[in-house]
Formats: structure tokens, C-alpha cells, sequence
């Protein structure tokens, strides 16, 4: 693999990290299996772009995608909260609705970015680290998201949302709104998702309507790796295994392609991506049984004896 194609490994992988957050916050810690992901992260590319082309300052352009995001979140936690539709299809009706409305905001199927000014290009006066700037600034990123998100869990707001999501009927019963957590924890996931589509369509200097199919995959693709590796038994260490499952995950797909492994080729990265998601699904599935039964065979300690007498 090449210097170059390891530096892109590096740059998806540290994305995608963010995708991974949201995932995290969603599946994990609220319990809410969510498929907006594909719909926000080519959301957050979309508002990015078109305020790009419309001449809006770089980091304004990333915010409000941030906000679209929040916004997509609100919306499907909405559905299942207020109106008491399944949260699997809340997110599907919503991912199907933002295909649309990412159609609408962009004015056609994709938007160029060749000739405008994104946060990597502003990076590049800032800090010049030649081949290694733009993975700089997205590790800068990546790594103040991931320590926000540990500051925010831990938050009196923080462990009632994960309260709600671990127990919702003994967070009610100490009078935590179960769902007005969801409201909050789906916004804040798919903020995430959207800084990543509003990056990712800066990185790569156009936004499509079809860049976020298979995003979910990818992000709990780096979700599962890394509680493979790392665990999940503090929030630290979980939410350092999203980067860390990303970058692996990236490098293995850069390092396949680059080395031509057993044939694979770029149409066949769904299928790798659906066995590396399962093999990793199996590895941590084995190591929960092995704790399970270490902790089961671990000897009780003996009684003092009793002292003559």
C-alpha cells in the first residue's frame, strides 16, 4: 500500500469515526436502532455544499449541517416518541424522506466543490503538514468529539439519557422523561453523522445524493470492531474503540484493495463489510462468554476458620 492510500485510509477512517459515535449513541447507549445515518450523512454534505457554492464561510457551512443533522434526529425520534410509529421505521421514513430533501436542497444529484473554499483549504494556512494536514484537522475533530461525547455521559443530563436507554421503565419510575432523552440523544447522533457527510463532501470536493448508502454498515462496522478490540465497559474506552474499529476497518479495506487480496475488487467492499461486521460480531460474542464463565469459575473464598477453643 502506498504512502498516499494510507494517508486516505487514514482520513476515511478518522470520518468515519464520527458516523461510529453516532452509532454508538444510537444503538448503544439509547438503544434505538436508527437508519436515518444514510439519510443525515448525505444530508450534512448536501446543507454544506449548497452553503459552500452559495459563498458561506466554511466552518458556517459545517455548523449548519450539524444543525440539519440535529434536525433529521429530532425528526425521527418525533415519530416514534410523539406519535408512537416503531423505531426502526422511524428511521427508515426519515432516510427515505431526506433522499428528497437532500435532492431539493442541493438542486440536482450532486454539487462540485473544485472552486470554492472548505475547512481543509483554510487548515492549509493555519498548519502545513504537507501530506498529513487534512488527517490532522479530521483527528483533531474526531478526538474532540469523542472527548465532548465522554464529558456529555457523564453529565447529570448525560446519565439520565443512559439511564433511559439501559432501563426506560425504572427511568420514568425516577422521573427521568424517557422521551425527551431520545429526543436529545437521536439529535446530538445525527449531528454527528452529518459533520461527517459535511467533512467527507469537502474531503472529496462534491456532495451526491448517493454517497450515504451503506453508511450504517460502515458505522457499526467500526462500532463492533472496536468492542471487539477494546471492549465496552467504560464509556471511555467505548466511545476511543469507534476511532480505533474505523481506522482498522478502513485500513483493512485500503490494505485489500491495494494488495489485490484473494481478488477483491471496489464492487465487492459490501461483501467484505458484511464478513468483517459478522467475524467481528462472533469474536465479541466469544469473548462476553469467556468473562461470563471466568467470572462464574472464579473460587469463592473459604470461611475463616473458627478458632479452637
Amino acid at each position: 500500500m502506498s504512502l498516499f492510500a494510507f494517508a486516505g485510509a487514514l482520513e476515511s477512517g478518522l470520518l468515519f469515526s464520527l458516523v461510529a459515535l453516532g452509532v454508538f449513541l444510537s444503538f448503544r447507549v439509547l438503544d434505538f436502532p436508527d437508519l436515518t445515518v444514510d439519510g443525515s450523512f448525505p444530508l450534512g454534505a448536501a446543507v454544506a455544499a449548497a452553503a459552500l457554492a452559495s459563498g458561506v464561510d466554511p466552518f458556517l457551512a459545517t455548523g449548519l449541517a450539524i444543525v440539519a443533522g440535529w434536525g433529521a434526529g429530532l425528526v425521527t425520534a418525533l415519530l416514534n416518541v410523539r406519535f408512537g410509529i416503531m423505531n426502526l421505521l422511524s428511521g427508515i421514513l426519515t432516510m427515505v424522506a431526506l433522499f428528497s430533501i437532500n435532492l431539493r436542497i442541493m438542486g440536482g444529484p450532486n454539487v462540485p466543490l473544485y472552486n470554492v473554499d472548505t475547512v481543509f483549504d483554510v487548515a492549509q494556512s493555519w498548519f502545513n503538514f504537507g501530506l498529513w494536514t487534512n488527517t490532522v484537522l479530521i483527528a483533531i475533530v474526531a478526538f474532540a468529539a469523542k472527548f465532548l461525547v465522554d464529558w456529555f455521559l457523564k453529565t447529570e443530563l448525560g446519565l439520565a439519557l443512559r439511564a433511559s436507554g439501559e432501563n426506560p421503565a425504572m427511568a420514568e419510575a425516577q422521573g427521568i422523561a424517557v422521551g425527551r432523552m431520545a429526543l436529545v440523544g437521536m439529535a446530538i447522533s445525527n449531528g454527528l453523522v452529518a459533520l461527517a457527510g459535511a467533512l467527507f463532501a469537502q474531503l472529496q470536493g462534491v456532495a451526491d445524493v448517493s454517497m450515504g448508502i451503506g453508511t450504517i454498515v460502515t458505522g457499526l462496522a467500526a462500532l463492533i470492531i472496536g468492542e471487539a478490540i477494546l471492549g465496552r465497559r467504560m464509556v471511555f474506552v467505548a466511545t476511543l474503540g469507534c476511532i480505533v474499529g474505523a481506522l482498522v476497518y478502513r485500513l483493512f479495506i485500503a490494505l485489500s484493495l491495494s494488495a489485490g487480496f484473494i481478488g477483491i475488487q471496489p464492487q465487492d467492499l459490501n461483501l467484505v463489510t458484511a464478513i468483517v461486521v459478522a467475524i467481528a460480531v462472533v469474536l465479541s460474542k466469544g469473548r462476553a462468554q469467556r468473562n461470563r464463565r471466568r467470572a462464574g469459575m472464579t473460587p469463592r473464598r473459604a470461611p475463616a476458620a473458627k478458632r479452637a477453643g
